[in-house]
């Protein structure tokens, strides 16, 4: 495709050369004859374009032997140029030369490059759209003659993301390049040495990294999943049985950001009882235990229940509970699971089913709407207010610490915890369970709640101690363990200890999450 594109612009040039040379010579014969009616170089053009597109108005003829032979000339060459002519523009608009004339008088705006078109980018490229009104987004490859246009402004180009950074010659923001398969990074030719290039790059994974060097940022849509399951449906102070039918990828997902994020109350007791294969989970998470109660209900805070039986089997378990989250990774098995249910079981509460489809009456979620959001898939509000939550807390201690930049991946993480659960901080303040956004209006309360509130007696306290369970799950979840002096090598630290046993100073940390509300986007 590409040499025969410069065959046609060579030959294109050339014709186009031979054309001006002609015209000259038209002109130069003919306007010093007082008979000629070519008098000046634009009848010389308009005489060309009448003759060779055989309209031949006869208002303007040569009357030299040099400008009939020009005429000649014309006549023959006249067919062969205007083919060549087509040829060429055919070629230009047909080929990526029209979509990257459009892309090079929109360098300013957001480009937005997707790696193929899919149904996973159709929907983050459409919700992208929604947002940003500068947005531009490309998909690098042909459009199919099957697939349905967007309902958006899009470009089909079958570029590498080089070819695409190299037409924006870093006009504006950077563009951002999405790889929508999972770990599809690894396999992806496009994706080779996209390191080196001035982009911000997300790609899908499926093994939970976060970042592999300074540009590529990953994200897994499995937890994207689950943080927004718990976000639109968040646990209410009188749940305190939850089932979750199925444990693979979206089960395993649910679970993880219940264990980092449901935390309500100092004297909450919440069993997770859990159906589905589990190998490997406690292995992997050996120190759960110091936190929950492992296959055993508890009388004192939450339990982990792993059933092996299946769940059809423990019958009294599912009309008791508070909530079921059927989230089998297939889903026709999620919806046989549904009717199921309601077809043989005495529901208590209610259920929650993984599904990409919409029905009445259904309490859904998972849908690629809510998952393939710019929010959800680049993290920007979350790690904005994670950023303020560090900042805070420097401000907060006398001890040297590290700035946004300088922390590693875990520790990152920490704070992005720590931004999670600010929500259900708002629930708590405002003791409203029906919030499920964030508004400027219950932000404000909210943290004026807080001013009031930690004022009074014991309140304060309160808030700290919630914060520290929150955090003593978050270290425990990744297998820190105490001890007397800070080892991140070892995954050892002095305040993985009761609340009692913390200084004042260390108890003072805590305030930073809360703090947070004074100080947030309402974007978030």
């Amino acid at each position: 495709m590409k040499r025969r594109n410069k065959i046609y612009l060579y030959m294109t040039m050339f014709f186009l050369c031979l054309y001006i040379g002609l015209l000259a010579l038209l002109y130069f014969s003919e306007y010093t004859d007082s008979d000629a009616t070519i008098r000046t170089f634009s009848d010389a053009f308009w005489y060309s374009l009448v003759t060779m597109t055989t309209v031949g108005y006869g208002d303007v003829t040569p009357v030299t032997p040099m400008g009939h032979a020009v005429g000649v000339v014309f006549l023959l060459f006249s067919a062969g140029m205007i083919v060549t002519l087509m040829g060429a523009v055919l070629s230009f608009v047909t080929s990526e030369g029209l979509p990257f004339l459009m892309l090079s008088l929109q360098r300013k705006k957001n480009w937005y490059y997707f790696a193929d078109y899919s149904i996973e980018s159709n929907t983050l490229a459409e919700n992208i759209c929604k947002e940003d009104p500068d947005a531009v987004i490309i998909f690098g490859e042909k459009k199919d003659s099957q697939m349905e246009f967007p309902d958006y402004p899009c470009l089909f180009i079958s570029a590498s993301p080089a070819r695409i950074v190299a037409c924006k010659k870093n006009a504006g923001t950077k563009c951002k390049i999405f790889f929508m398969k999972e770990n599809d990074i690894g396999v992806n030719i496009r994706a080779v040495d996209i390191y080196k290039l001035p982009v911000e790059v997300y790609a899908r994974t499926t093994n939970g990294q976060e970042r592999l060097s300074g540009n590529i940022r990953f994200f897994h849509s499995y937890d994207c999943c689950a943080r927004q399951y718990w976000r639109s449906k968040p646990l209410c102070s009188h749940e305190d049985t939850i089932v979750i039918i199925g444990f693979g990828n979206y089960g395993r997902c649910i679970l993880e950001r219940a264990i980092l994020t449901n935390v309500l109350s100092v004297n909450q007791r919440v069993a997770y009882h859990i159906f589905g294969d589990s190998s490997g989970f406690l292995d992997m998470h050996r120190h759960l235990h110091r936190m929950f109660s492992i296959n055993e209900t508890s009388e004192t805070g939450d339990s982990l229940l792993f059933h092996e039986k299946p769940w059809e089997a423990r019958y009294e378990i599912l009309e008791r509970a508070d909530r079921i989250i059927v989230c089998d990774d297939v889903e026709t098995n999620g919806w046989n699971i549904y009717w199921r249910l309601h077809k043989y079981y005495k529901i208590h509460g209610h259920i929650d089913l993984y599904s990409n489809r919409r029905a009445p009456g259904v309490s859904y979620f998972g849908t690629n709407e809510e998952i393939y959001t710019p929010d959800q898939i680049m993290r920007t509000s979350l790690n904005k207010a994670a950023i303020t939550i560090n900042e805070i807390f420097r401000a907060s201690v006398s001890y040297p610490t590290l700035d946004w930049d300088e922390l590693d991946d875990f520790h990152r993480e920490s704070k992005i915890s720590a931004a999670d659960h600010l929500l259900m901080k708002i629930r708590i303040l405002l003791k409203d369970e029906q919030v499920t956004e964030f508004t400027a209006e219950t932000v404000e309360r909210a943290y004026q709640r807080y001013c009031e509130t930690k004022q009074l007696e014991g309140a304060q306290d309160m808030y700290r101690r919630l914060d520290h369970m929150r955090w003593l799950r978050f270290y425990t979840f990744y297998n820190w363990r105490y001890g007397p002096v800070r080892d991140d090598a070892a995954r050892q630290h002095p305040m993985l200890c009761p609340y009692a046993e913390l200084t004042q100073e260390q108890r003072r940390e805590r305030d930073a999450a809360w703090e947070l509300l004074g100080s947030i986007d309402v974007e978030i």
